[in-house]
């Protein structure tokens, strides 16, 4: 597994302060070190800081977090409603990720392969290179949980 290119409480500090912001539930982390916070930062915890089970959808949820706010965060906003610093500099503006009405498959593909390929913004880019399908995954995972409409796969 490709890991964020933070350091592990950095790269939680992120997710928690992420988390808290949009109710998913991590805020417990930041105050982690060492071991724990590596092993959580690859894998997920809850609240209350235990781990999480690797494939649960949780832990999706969790790393897909880390992903969006090294990746996503700056154009698409803290709140994922596209509002981002950068999205100001965007015409069309990024996409509001909690009103969207996409499935899974379709917002995977745009990530990989970019907003001009798919006849959408050319502003957002792909990113197939530089992230790894189970990243690609967890992001998916990450907008479904933070998304208003919850349209399923």
């Amino acid at each position: 597994m490709k890991l964020l290119q933070l350091p592990a409480r950095a790269g939680l500090w992120c997710a928690a302060a992420l988390a808290a912001a949009l109710g998913v539930g991590a805020a417990a982390v930041s105050a982690e070190t060492g071991e724990a916070a590596r092993a959580n930062a690859a894998h997920g915890s809850n609240a209350s800081g235990a781990l999480l089970p690797r494939d649960s959808r949780d832990a999706a949820v969790f790393r897909g977090g880390l992903v969006y706010a090294n990746y996503c965060v700056t154009c698409h906003g803290i709140n994922a409603d596209g509002n981002g610093r950068a999205a100001r500099l965007h015409t069309p503006r990024p996409a509001n990720l909690r009103a969207s009405d996409k499935n899974d498959a379709y917002i995977g593909l745009i990530v990989r392969k970019g907003g001009e390929t798919l006849g959408r913004s050319p502003g957002m880019p792909p990113w197939a290179e530089e992230l790894t399908d189970e990243q690609i995954g967890d992001v998916v995972a990450f907008v479904r949980s933070v998304n208003m409409q919850n349209y399923s796969r």
